[in-house]
């Protein structure tokens, strides 16, 4: 065939860039949608005359309605981020703690500090064990 012929036609193309195709079309389709129906306008959608959808603005009632939840939430989201600090602070008191008495455990068993935990040495173990009987 000669150029001037070819010029215009599509390429075969494999089912698998159909598809791809198909779906950011209608990927965008639906965003166009989305955007729509997530305004604040008023707006009378209709699918092919099998989906009739109408959205409207919350009126003035409603609004109150959904700033009182939004209030709510905030003050239920506060009462959680006071407890979880609570939470917190007493971890940290604990562990505070724990390294003390670790310190304290230390220089009273005279550990050997090792690559990743303290690990007592035979020596000193028999020693320890010794004093207590």
């Amino acid at each position: 065939m000669s150029e001037a012929s070819t010029r215009g036609q599509l390429q075969d193309y494999s089912v698998d860039q159909a598809a791809g195709a198909i779906v950011l079309v209608l990927g965008a389709v639906a965003s166009l949608l989305l955007v729509i129906w997530q305004s604040k306008c008023h707006c009378k959608m209709n699918l092919c005359y099998l989906f009739q959808c109408e959205r409207r603005p919350p009126n003035e009632d409603e609004m109150k309605g959904l700033q009182a939840q939004a209030k709510d939430l905030k003050d239920k989201a506060n009462k959680n981020d006071k407890k979880q600090n609570k939470i917190i602070n007493k971890e940290d008191d604990i562990l505070e703690k724990e390294d003390i008495l670790l310190k304290e455990m230390v220089k009273s068993v005279d550990l050997e500090v090792g690559d990743e935990t303290l690990v007592p040495t035979p020596k000193k173990i028999k020693e320890v064990n010794l004093q207590n009987d």
